[in-house]
């Protein structure tokens, strides 16, 4: 077949070869061979790649090559990414102030507590997709999945327990049976996924009268333990302190009584001796013993003289003693 030129019907104010338009189709099949025939895996993912439409084999991060024109497709599952599910709330914007949506989202946040009271709850999940090959075969929603095993659990959960309960010191406990809850459902459904946190957010009772209600109660709540507080401290101050009184009484008197047992003891020492030497010559134990009580009795008297009332010559030697020297009047 001979070279001719080609005249486009179109009038077109140019030729076109036939060698031009195979070129041009050998450059685009080329193009399209080598962009079809390589594919990139993020840091942060696994590829899985299909065979005709068939699980062919799962790559790591990197350049990989694979079958040109869609003989083998590659999906891109991000298996080292925390992704986020929230209920009962959105975040509309997110930063330094983040910035959240509430109240349009009833059927997610309100719940039955056991005591037949409704709470409003705001929560958040966190999970991890562990088998990338499962999270794109085994279940067709994933996310509507997730939502609806997450709200049963957290609704059972909730609705086991009284409302001051979920309000207060059951918080922890919720959160650590939901997760083992979810990832036991999601491991039978063979999901894919890990929930690696759940975190309650908010919890309060619906808007109105019964949520004013709520409040009261739990400033009642908190008054209360500011004043318990205060009485165990007040208690922390003055109970040791009044310990340390009575033990310091109690030494106080146990020396005291030690002291008189003693003195007693002494006591009685120098009375069993007296008494053997009395015992030994009474007459002059008992002149002895008077002399020295005298003693005792007039030791601090001045200008007292003590005579012998059975004297029967008494010469005032006392009035001789106190005139002046010399003969002076």
């Amino acid at each position: 077949m001979s070279e001719r030129d080609v005249t486009p019907s179109g009038g077109l104010p140019f030729t076109v070869k036939p060698r031009i338009v195979v070129i041009a189709i050998i450059a685009i099949a080329v193009i399209v061979l080598i962009t079809s025939s390589f594919y990139m895996v993020d840091q942060t993912e696994q590829a899985v790649v299909l065979l005709l439409g068939k699980y062919s084999r799962l790559t790591a991060p990197g350049l990989h090559f694979k079958l040109p024109f869609n003989l083998e497709k590659n999906y891109n599952v991000p298996t080292r990414v925390v992704q986020n599910m929230q209920f009962g709330f959105r975040t509309e914007q997110a930063g330094i102030t983040t910035l959240y949506s509430r109240g349009d989202y009833p059927e997610e946040s309100i719940m039955l507590t056991g005591d037949l009271n409704i709470v409003d709850v705001e929560w958040t999940i966190q999970y991890l997709i562990v088998d990338p090959k499962a999270w794109l075969f085994n279940v067709e929603n994933r996310e509507k999945t997730i939502r609806d095993i997450a709200q049963s659990e957290m609704n059972r959960l909730v609705g086991d327990r009284a409302i001051l309960d979920v309000i207060g010191p059951e918080r922890s406990a919720i959160e650590l049976q939901a997760q083992d809850a979810m990832n036991r459902r999601l491991g039978g459904y063979r999901l894919g996924i890990t929930v690696t946190t759940v975190k309650l957010r908010n919890i309060v009772p619906p808007k109105g009268e019964v949520q004013d209600a709520f409040e009261d109660v739990n400033k009642a709540i908190q008054d209360m333990n500011r004043l318990i507080n205060e009485g165990k401290e007040q208690y922390n101050s003055e109970i040791p302190l009044a310990r340390g009184q009575a033990e310091q009484l109690i030494q106080e008197a146990q020396g005291y009584a030690a002291e008189r047992v003693n003195e007693a003891r002494g006591d009685i020492a120098r009375f069993d001796a007296v008494l053997k030497e009395y015992l030994k010559n009474p007459d002059v134990t008992r002149t002895r013993l008077y002399i020295e009580m005298i003693e005792d009795v007039f030791a601090e008297e001045e200008g007292t003289d003590l005579i012998d009332r059975n004297l029967s010559n008494f010469i005032p030697l006392k009035t001789f003693q106190d005139q002046p020297a010399g003969g002076a009047q």
